[in-house]
């Protein structure tokens, strides 16, 4: 058998074998490759959509305080200046409002909202320690002017700290705060009940220990003494009674929040959330729901770059404290500073100098110096009565 060129064909040739054989491997080869190219790009592209469809929801979730953001630019002029670069003080408020289907069971006659809880937390700019303050919501402040809902300006008041956020929202509190303290809020987030219920459910609850049974009818809560894992209902109940638990007082109610969130902050940093996907993204959801903060944190990518920075701090330098006050010398029943170791506190926090904690047991006066300074030695660094999260764990 010849070819067209009178070239013989056959089994033994080389040509043929080429053109028969090693051509249909090489174009079955060519093929294969070129199909599974375009499939592993199908796979990245639909990967990627519910990414980013994911993305995109969590996202969503996050309210942003564009009103709060205006009122801030306002008054820009008057608000401290940041004194140390990549140091981040970001405000937590608590919101006891009523409003939406999750918050109208705790009390749907109470009108407007009140900052329930509301903690200063400072963020190191190496990343390697946190403190969280809390600030009473019956400290005796100066109040300033704030745009209310209505739109109409309140006056100037002296008046409980709490006022601030019943009047003029996020932005108020947080001139109230830097007025207080001298320290430059960078971002601030505002969550509800629902929210925060939310939260603790997505990590299977959160883990305390009593000292005795909780019968608290008021809140609706009712627990044995020992280990007791909460779910968001009872948790919430928890952090805020305050008739059944300790001595009734709103210090030791602020005492209970610290302590709850150093047991969270353990459970989320002692499990597998952050790198399991399955348990992450349900956390994400909630969180993000539950969230109304400033426009630069209302974004994934916002949250994102501030959690990223917070994974590594160890516990033991997560610290929680309140800020130095005693009771108010017209009333018994609102707080004022203690100073002049209110101001030591916030001198460290507008430096990022460490703050160090003792337990509140400690008969130490808050901001009292430690440590064997001599005349001509440094000055040895204060303490405050706190805890560290390393603390809140069950014995």
């Amino acid at each position: 058998m010849t070819d067209t060129a009178g070239k013989p064909v056959g089994h033994g040739s080389r040509t043929g074998a080429s053109a028969t054989g090693d051509g249909l491997i090489r174009r079955r080869r060519q093929r294969w490759l070129r199909n599974s190219a375009l499939g592993a790009a199908a796979v990245l592209v639909v990967t990627g959509g519910v990414g980013w469809a994911v993305y995109a929801k969590l996202s969503a979730n996050i309210t942003a305080d564009e009103a709060a953001a205006a009122e801030l630019a306002r008054y820009e002029r008057e608000r401290p200046t940041a004194l140390v670069r990549g140091a981040l003080n970001i405000l937590l408020i608590g919101s006891d409002t009523r409003a939406g289907d999750g918050n109208r069971q705790y009390g749907k006659d109470v009108v407007g909202q009140r900052s329930d809880t509301t903690i200063l937390l400072h963020l190191a700019a190496d990343r390697e320690s946190a403190t969280a303050v809390s600030i009473p919501r019956d400290l005796m402040v100066d109040v300033p002017s704030c745009r209310q809902e209505d739109g109409r300006r309140s006056d100037p008041v002296f008046a409980m700290f709490n006022h601030a956020f019943q009047v003029g929202g996020s932005a108020c509190t947080i001139r109230t705060v830097e007025k207080l303290t001298d320290i430059r809020i960078d971002h601030h987030m505002v969550v509800d009940f629902s929210g925060f219920k939310e939260m603790v459910d997505a990590v299977d609850g959160v883990e305390v220990c009593l000292k005795e049974p909780v019968d608290d009818k008021a809140a609706k809560l009712r627990l044995p003494a020992g280990r007791v894992t909460l779910d968001g209902e009872q948790a919430l109940g928890y952090v805020r009674a305050r008739k059944s638990l300790g001595n009734g007082s709103d210090t030791e109610r602020m005492g209970r929040q610290q302590r709850f969130l150093g047991a969270l902050v353990n459970k989320v940093q002692s499990s597998d959330v952050l790198l399991n996907p399955v348990k992450l993204y349900p956390l994400l959801d909630a969180a993000t729901s539950a969230l109304t903060t400033d426009p630069e944190l209302a974004s994934l990518r916002g949250l994102y770059q501030l959690v990223r920075g917070l994974r590594d701090i160890p516990t033991e330098r997560v610290r929680f404290l309140t800020v130095p006050r005693e009771s108010y010398v017209y009333n018994a029943n609102r707080d004022q500073l203690v100073e002049p170791e209110a101001e030591k506190l916030f001198a460290r926090l507008r430096a990022d100098q460490p703050v160090a904690v003792t337990p509140e047991t400690s008969q130490k006066v808050p901001g009292e110096d430690t440590g064997a300074g001599g005349q001509d030695g440094p000055s040895p660094a204060p303490t405050f009565p706190g805890y560290t999260a390393s603390e809140h764990t069950c014995e």
